[in-house]
């Protein structure tokens, strides 16, 4: 199932806030919520399911978007981007020790939004986010990487990452340099190579069947002596991959 990425903004200032939650709507992105202080930030993020979070580091209370930056780095697993009119070294020195994955200056137009989330997005490496979330990708085994978070992974299609779910994979095949990622009902162009996209995949699930596809086990719907069969669709499998899977079926 496609998701939209899902933003927290937290702007003090109600008319940016406003602007900005117009300007991703527009693209196509989710809005969480919308608030100014770091309590109600904090409050978002404990009961929400929030995918990134954009900050301005003044806010109306005590405690700033720095603060906040930090607090998300110890507890979440998420990428933050620090949204701020303030660009003077002593700011941006500040500002670095949380490890932002973004700096946008104000003012700013609706591509700078766009590109400063998509970057984010891709360059982020899910499970170094704190010591809790990386408890959770160790116990759950599912591999890091720059495109995995918790039980999904995301895919670009047009000018949007879609989180997919691992599950909802049923097979992936290789054509030139790129990769056909197929769900129940739609397929994904993504540039990767095949064994790079397999690391980012649970390996309890997911295995090499042929050189040009990965397939998730579950959806395997029937198998002969060559191929396996996937929501009507045949495909090749290795000699290797057909004692394991004979194998797996008799133990």
């Amino acid at each position: 199932m496609e998701q939209p990425i899902r933003i927290l903004i937290v702007e003090d200032n109600v008319i940016i806030a406003d602007d900005m939650q117009s300007m991703l709507e527009e693209i196509g992105y989710e809005i969480v919520d919308n608030v100014i202080v770091y309590e109600q930030a904090e409050e978002v993020l404990k009961t929400q399911q929030v995918d990134l979070v954009l900050i301005d580091i003044i806010l109306a209370s005590d405690r700033t978007g720095i603060d906040l930056g930090k607090h998300i780095r110890e507890n979440y697993d998420i990428p933050f981007i620090f949204v701020t009119s303030n660009s003077d070294r002593a700011t941006v020195e500040n500002a670095k020790t949380v490890k932002p994955n973004g700096y946008l200056v104000k003012p700013f137009e609706q591509q700078d939004l766009y590109t400063s989330i998509e970057i984010a997005l891709a360059n982020f490496t899910y499970g170094s986010g704190g010591d809790k979330a990386e408890n959770q990708m160790s116990q759950d085994d599912v591999p890091m990487s720059n495109s995995v978070l918790k039980d999904s992974i995301f895919v670009k299609k047009q000018h949007l990452y879609y989180r997919i779910q691992f599950g909802d994979i049923q097979f992936i095949k290789a054509d030139n340099v790129y990769l056909e990622v197929n769900t129940v009902d739609k397929k994904f162009l993504v540039r990767s190579p095949l064994k790079d996209y397999l690391e980012k995949l649970p390996k309890t699930k997911f295995y090499r069947a042929h050189k040009s596809y990965i397939v998730n086990v579950d959806h395997i719907d029937a198998i002969n002596s060559k191929d396996i069969m996937i929501n009507n669709n045949l495909i090749p499998i290795s000699k290797d991959f057909k004692e394991f899977i004979i194998s797996a079926m008799n133990s």
